[in-house]
Formats: C-alpha cells, sequence, structure tokens
C-alpha cells in the first residue's frame, strides 16, 4: 500500500506529465516542419529514450506471450501516430487551442461505443455528456469557420479525436500488457507508422534549420519520452478516476498555453464550447465511476 508520500510523489508526476503535453502544441509551433515530420521526429526520440529506460530497468519485453494482445497494442500505436499527425496539422491550420479541444472528443466516443465493444452500460450520465460535448464541437466549429479557418483544418481536428478513440479501444483490449511496457511498444508503433507514411510520402529526407533542433529535442526528450515516463509511472499509484478526471488538466492548459504564449484567443461561444466539452466528459466520467464503484459495493 502505497504511503502519503508515495501518492504524493504519483500526483505530482502525473500532473507533470499531464502540463508537458499540455505544452506540445506550443513547442511545435517553434518548428518549422510538416506535421508528420514533427510526428516523425517526436515518436522517434521518445521511443528510443523509453527503449532505453526500459532496458535499464532490467526489463524484458517477451512479446510472443500474447500474440492477440501485442496485435491490438500494435493497432493501438498505429491509430497513436495517425492521431497525432492529424493532431499537428491541426495545431498549424486551426491553431492550439481549438484542436486540443477537438481531440479531447475521443475519450467521449470511447464512452458511447463502449457498450457495443466492451458490454458496458449506456447510462443517463453518459448519454448528457456526450450531448454536452457535440453541443460544445458545435461551438467551437461555428465560430471557427466564421473566423475563416480552414474546413481541412477542422477535419484534420475530428479524425484526431477519432484516431483517439480507436487508439483507447484497442489499448483497453490489449489487458496483459501494462505500464512501461505498454508506452513502449505503443510509442514505437507509432514511429514506425509515421515512418512508413514519410516514406511513401517524400522518402527519408528531411530538410531540418537548425533553429528546429532545440524544438524538436524538447518535444521528443521531454514532452514525449519523459513525459510518457512519468505518466506510465505515475497512474499505477492513482485511482482510476482520478487518472481519469485530473486527465483533462491537458487540454485545459493546452489552451491557458496558447493563450498566453501563442497569443491565440477564444471567443466566448469558443470558451463556452470547450467549457461543455471538458465539463460533459469529466462529468460522464465521474458518473461512470461512481456507479461502478457502487456497484462493487453492492456486490461485496
Amino acid at each position: 500500500m502505497d504511503t502519503k508520500k508515495d501518492l504524493k510523489k504519483h500526483y505530482f508526476k502525473y500532473i507533470f506529465s499531464l502540463l508537458l503535453f499540455g505544452s506540445n502544441g506550443v513547442i511545435a509551433s517553434y518548428i518549422s516542419l510538416s506535421s508528420y515530420e514533427i510526428v516523425f521526429f517526436r515518436s522517434l526520440i521518445g521511443s528510443l529514450l523509453l527503449i532505453a529506460l526500459f532496458k535499464l530497468a532490467g526489463n524484458k519485453f517477451d512479446l510472443m506471450q500474447n500474440k492477440r494482445h501485442l496485435f491490438y497494442l500494435t493497432l493501438s500505436g498505429a491509430a497513436m501516430g495517425a492521431s497525432w499527425v492529424f493532431l499537428y496539422e491541426a495545431y498549424q491550420q486551426i491553431g492550439v487551442g481549438i484542436a486540443t479541444l477537438a481531440i479531447y472528443c475521443g475519450p467521449i466516443i470511447v464512452m458511447v461505443l463502449s457498450p457495443f465493444l466492451f458490454k458496458e452500460k449506456l447510462t443517463v450520465p453518459k448519454i448528457i455528456g456526450f450531448a454536452a460535448v457535440l453541443s460544445g464541437i458545435f461551438f467551437i466549429n461555428i465560430q471557427a469557420i466564421q473566423d475563416g479557418k480552414t474546413t481541412w483544418g477542422l477535419i484534420c481536428g475530428i479524425m484526431s479525436a477519432i484516431m483517439y478513440a480507436i487508439m483507447v479501444i484497442f489499448n483497453k483490449k490489449a489487458v496483459s500488457i501494462t505500464g512501461m511496457k505498454n508506452a513502449t511498444i505503443q510509442l514505437t508503433t507509432a514511429f514506425l507508422t509515421v515512418a512508413i507514411f514519410l516514406v511513401l510520402r517524400q522518402g527519408l529526407v528531411i530538410d531540418v534549420s537548425p533553429i528546429d533542433w532545440l524544438p524538436i529535442l524538447i518535444l521528443g526528450l521531454l514532452n514525449t519520452g519523459i513525459g510518457c515516463y512519468l505518466y506510465f509511472s505515475a497512474i499505477s499509484g492513482l485511482t482510476v478516476q482520478t487518472v481519469a478526471i485530473l486527465g483533462y488538466l491537458e487540454p485545459l492548459s493546452a489552451v491557458v498555453f496558447s493563450t498566453v504564449f501563442l497569443k491565440e484567443i477564444l471567443h466566448p461561444i469558443q470558451i463556452l464550447g470547450g467549457i461543455l466539452i471538458i465539463g460533459g466528459a469529466v462529468f460522464a466520467e465521474w458518473a461512470s465511476s461512481k456507479n461502478s464503484r457502487a456497484g462493487r459495493i453492492r456486490k461485496s
């Protein structure tokens, strides 16, 4: 059982990892590469660091122990790579704040599909949360279109959320592969997916300006490698509800960082949309975990 000191460490590592993830869009804005080139370097550097940390800890991959779960995790990693490509394209097209809010529609998509995929009950709070998220998407997109944001950018935001949902769904199916092993395999698969896409599109010739290397290294080593390490080493010591609810610090911090550092402006209707998206998802997560806890108590 974790001590109070250990619990504080888990909280600190988890919150710090979320803030790192929330700053991804700001760091990426200083890199003058295409979205898929940024994701290529991010996933390459991050996966190499995770592999090194995993091996230094004396761990082994044992990839063939459960081939079905490995297959699910591979699909999850491929979806994560695709989600990042769409997300970073959306960063460039419609801004960090709106793009980040768009991808966080992903968890609510998983929640709505869970009755069909995981035999979970679709409760009234989940339906209310989904309705709130849909309303938020409408408000954000309407204003974005009026502001002249590109349709392609909005499509990329939505596709990043769909790929995020696919990533979560297949990750949940890989139940025997957890922790750092899960993160390392998934990030490495994401890199391989983006690398194949890059080779088919332009080959491996990437013209990187000298001023791009510092933000690339920060994004790959700190935000991705260290961020994933802190994230996955922390969640094992926190409750599922805590992980789910605190997880929304990432989109909140991304919106704040984009406003402070990139001078992006969210109109009142977009702020309302953001509140509906995050509030609806948090409400649905909270109600779901509350019902699960009540069900366990009744069974005991």
